[in-house]
């Protein structure tokens, strides 16, 4: 008897893993808190908080929806698979370190004559 799902992170917040929910919490955070900066020049010194506040949580909400969608009926490790391979592909060559091949094309097996 092994586990399948022993080591696997648990999932948390409507889909999303542990890892998930904190780069969705803190980046829409961050984003909401931008956001907010100039907001507190024109309104009240309190708006990048409240905007954080409201990015993070509408950004969890938004995120669980898509990828649930993104990851239902796929392998445990699609996303992450195909965020290395956008990363590999568009993104720069320092920041590629996966060694992922993305060569397109057919692929042959010859034989060499017997001798």
């Amino acid at each position: 008897f092994l586990p399948s799902r022993l080591n696997n992170q648990p999932v948390v917040i409507g889909g999303l893993t542990a890892d998930e929910m904190w780069v969705t919490v803190f980046g829409c955070s961050g984003f909401g808190f931008v956001i907010g900066l100039p907001l507190a020049f024109m309104i009240t010194p309190s708006m990048p908080v409240v905007c954080a506040l409201i990015g993070g949580t509408l950004g969890l909400l938004i995120a669980a929806r898509v990828l649930r969608r993104l990851k239902r009926g796929r392998p445990e490790t699609w996303f992450y698979r195909k965020l290395q391979l956008r990363l590999a592909t568009f993104g720069p060559v320092s920041l590629n370190n996966a060694n992922l091949v993305i060569q397109s094309g057919n692929w042959t097996c010859r034989r060499r004559a017997q001798q």
